[in-house]
């Protein structure tokens, strides 16, 4: 008898969270929120660019630059997500942020080390985080603007309209979408969107 109920609420239980519960989840998440059910895939022309979830390696001088990766080898391996999980007395990890220091000062003239954000010099715990910090674009946007041959003042206002705030003005921090930036970037200089959903 007792076997008999077991099975009998194996199966009933599988019906409800292995087929019933998902397929109501999924239903109910693309019709009320479909952007996000479908992964935050953003579009341009019809055509499908990346996910705004996910973090990418923008590298080039006209870009703005995304926090390091550890995921995976080349970093931003969307298979591979996970952080260094060094700790902060780690000799590897201190050595690789003062690398990152370095060629961070480098490729933004003018900034100093008080200028750099923690963020833009160490990984996240995933590896794909797609925003930076306010003050991590700010320090970008003279290299940024040079590069494209646009005024300091453009750029900086474009950030501050991509900056996300506060929760309710309390919960979390502002953050700025790289790939969203980039890709207003990309329009404010006429650039089709296949050229800017690569990294250079």
């Amino acid at each position: 008898m007792r076997l008999w109920t077991a099975i009998k609420m194996t199966f009933v239980l599988t019906v409800l969270t292995g087929i019933i519960y998902p397929v109501l989840m999924t239903a109910m998440s693309e019709t009320m929120f479909p952007f996000q059910a479908k992964g935050s895939l953003i579009s341009r022309d019809g055509q499908v660019v990346r996910s705004e979830l996910i973090g990418q390696n923008f590298n080039a001088l006209n870009y703005f630059h995304p926090r390091p990766s550890a995921a995976g080898g080349k970093g931003y391996d969307a298979s591979n997500s996970s952080g260094s999980n060094l700790g902060p007395t780690n000799k590897s990890l201190i050595d690789t942020a003062r690398q990152r220091l370095k060629e961070v000062l480098d490729q933004n003239p003018g900034a100093s080390a008080a200028d750099v954000p923690i963020s833009q010099i160490t990984a996240s715990g995933s590896g794909l985080d797609p925003e930076i910090s306010p003050a991590g674009a700010m320090m970008q946007a003279a290299r940024v603007a040079k590069a494209r041959g646009l005024s300091d003042r453009a750029v900086m206002d474009l950030i501050r309209a991509h900056t996300r705030t506060r929760w309710a003005g309390v919960l979390g921090e502002p953050g700025v979408n790289v790939l969203k930036l980039n890709l207003a970037l990309d329009d404010l200089n006429g650039i089709a969107p296949r050229a800017s959903a690569k990294s250079e």
